[in-house]
């Protein structure tokens, strides 16, 4: 098979013949389809996030289908279409997996990192982390639906009932969580990097009350905010919009340091809280969801060849939406 493989930290993913993988015990081989450019693997290309695997096959929003089953699997069948997340495994045996906050545990594996992910035109994974997907979306419309789609549903359910509902950093996560949470009746207000009239203007068209730079006040306090731009500065920012009792959700698994703030923009019970990786609960949930309201993904294809372009793209805010793989184009 064709794979785009990192050898080291910051150097260009490099195209290269490997053997195909064959599936081992509960695990499934499959053809992929489509594979999403997410954030995390520009954290993970950039040395960001410390000691994955190498050399590696980055890609964790993995579209494809079912070529191969290894003993013992019995959830999918070959030719089923699937989707495989960032959530690659877990021990099932501790405190964090026996009370549903399997995102947390210490021995979790994670596609692109631990474990070959989707820049290729095969990949095997553990089939009880792998989900059936919507039929009503292509292959390339539903890759972003498996991160960006899944950790920012995780992070609009940590805002609880806010009605009032501030989105940090308008990409792929951004795009569509604020399709749900239109959909449930919140008022959306977008915060996009100063100058990019084009991301506000999208954020618009996705129906937000508001659209401006994230250095500007918006025009209400929020009731809470999600931060999917990797800013610790947007931090101090959003705690300034949001009411009192409100909530400051950071949503990416990486974030620059926080800088300094006064108690005050956090006194009055205002609330600060992350959003570690995925359940597949979460997954359950929000692949019922999306359908219904619907969620429309906005992408861009690359060919698997041009993996580095897509992530450059990623890198200069130069999408609208998500940039998505496509190893057979």
């Amino acid at each position: 098979m064709r794979a785009m493989v990192m050898r080291a930290p910051r150097a260009p993913l490099a195209l290269a013949e490997l053997p195909d993988p064959a599936p081992g015990p509960g695990q499934v081989a499959l053809r992929v389809s489509a594979c999403g450019v997410c954030r995390t693997d520009l954290h993970v290309f950039d040395g960001e996030l410390a000691e994955p695997k190498l050399p590696l096959v980055l890609g964790h929003e993995i579209v494809g289908h079912v070529t191969a089953l290894g003993e013992g699997v019995s959830g999918f069948d070959v030719g089923a279409r699937i989707g495989v997340p960032w959530l690659g495994g877990t021990c099932g045996e501790c405190a964090e997996c026996r009370t549903d906050r399997e995102n947390l545990c210490d021995r979790a594996r994670f596609t692109g990192y631990n474990i070959d992910g989707g820049y290729a035109e095969m990949a095997i994974a553990d089939q009880r982390y792998c989900f059936a997907m919507p039929g009503t979306y292509t292959d390339v419309a539903a890759a972003p639906l498996l991160c960006a789609g899944l950790i920012g549903y995780r992070a609009l359910t940590m805002a609880g009932h806010a009605k009032r509902l501030g989105i940090y950093g308008f990409g792929a996560a951004a795009h569509i969580i604020a399709q749900v949470a239109r959909h449930q009746g919140r008022e959306v207000f977008a915060f996009t990097r100063p100058g990019d009239a084009e991301a506000q203007a999208f954020a618009r068209d996705l129906g937000a009350a508001w659209a401006g730079a994230s250095d500007e006040t918006p025009p209400r306090s929020l009731d809470a905010a999600l931060i999917f731009a990797p800013v610790g500065a947007l931090v101090p920012a959003a705690l300034r919009a949001t009411a009192k009792g409100g909530t400051v959700v950071c949503a990416g698994i990486h974030m620059s340091d926080i800088p300094a703030f006064p108690y005050a923009i956090l006194w009055q019970e205002r609330c600060l809280r992350s959003v570690a990786n995925l359940t597949r609960r979460d997954g359950e949930e929000f692949f019922a969801l999306a359908p219904k309201v619907p969620v429309h993904t906005e992408t861009e294809s690359f060919p698997l060849s041009e993996a580095n372009q897509a992530l450059h793209s990623l890198r200069t805010g130069k999408l609208r939406g998500a940039a998505v793989l496509v190893p057979g184009g």
